[in-house]
């Protein structure tokens, strides 16, 4: 696919709307909503990278109260013609087919390898990819488990969703300030994993979102990593303009990014 010179295609993630309250959670979609308003005149396409939600869960005939400023921000999108992808991520897994169907946006479960412009991308959540992290590794195939699906469906909302919110918090404070922090080129695993997928195949850019850390990594002469960081802290995006990728701060604070070039 060949993107017209005068667009752009964009990629953010981690937005973990829900989260810490109502309060803040409404001030952040604000902004993401003023964003997507932003760069609608220019956008090419648009791929969310995971974790929208700080949970979400379909029930067979209601949806999860909230976010309708966001949600309706990403109709008028699709519905102008600008094709908006979503990968799930480890908050926002129990996707259907809610967006498919009302949103017109496809869901991927999966990373995705792609080609634009003569780059080749390779973008997913980042969640259970590369070495370690088995604890989790465990726990995700549990949770995408149908039947295990099910039956939280078969829990009361009020009890069902306000246990996932419980979970989400603990494990946000059992994380703590490690996510704060680079580790190394040899310690964050999806650099490792990056490195591990270039010598089967060449990829231009991996583009990740999962660690709350926005990097922007060369791993090769030709190869770049790079982490979409979140909008909780950073208000980080990458936009690609058909020739190079940037990774920029939308409230300016592009000296919190991590680079090596």
């Amino acid at each position: 696919m060949q993107a017209s010179p005068d667009k752009k295609i964009y990629f953010l993630s981690d937005f973990h709307l829900g989260a810490p309250d109502h309060a803040a959670s409404l001030e952040r979609e604000k902004i993401i909503v003023r964003f997507l308003d932003e760069i609608k005149s220019n956008a090419a396409e648009i791929f969310l990278v995971g974790d929208m939600f700080d949970f979400w869960y379909e029930y067979r005939k209601v949806v999860p109260k909230g976010f309708t400023r966001l949600l309706g921000k990403l109709a008028e999108l699709t519905d102008s013609g600008i094709p908006v992808h979503f990968f799930v991520g480890n908050h926002d897994m129990w996707m259907k087919n809610y967006f498919q169907t009302e949103l017109n946006i496809p869901v991927y479960f999966k990373p995705l390898q792609i080609e634009r412009n003569g780059k080749k991308f390779f973008i997913g959540h980042g969640d259970g990819l590369g070495p370690g992290d088995h604890g989790y590794k465990r726990l995700k195939k549990i949770f995408r488990n149908p039947a295990c699906k099910r039956l939280f469906g078969i829990l009361p909302p009020v009890f069902g969703m306000g246990l996932a919110h419980y979970l989400s918090r603990r494990s946000r404070a059992q994380t703590g300030a490690s996510e704060e922090i680079f580790l190394g080129e040899d310690k964050e695993w999806l650099i490792t994993f990056c490195r591990d997928e270039l010598k089967k195949e060449h990829y231009d850019y991996f583009i990740f979102g999962h660690r709350h850390l926005a990097i922007d990594y060369k791993l090769t002469t030709n190869s770049r990593y790079v982490n979409l960081g979140d909008w909780i802290r950073f208000f980080t995006y990458a936009v690609f303009d058909g020739e190079k990728l940037e990774l920029v701060s939308y409230t300016g604070q592009d000296h919190k990014i991590i680079r090596k070039t």
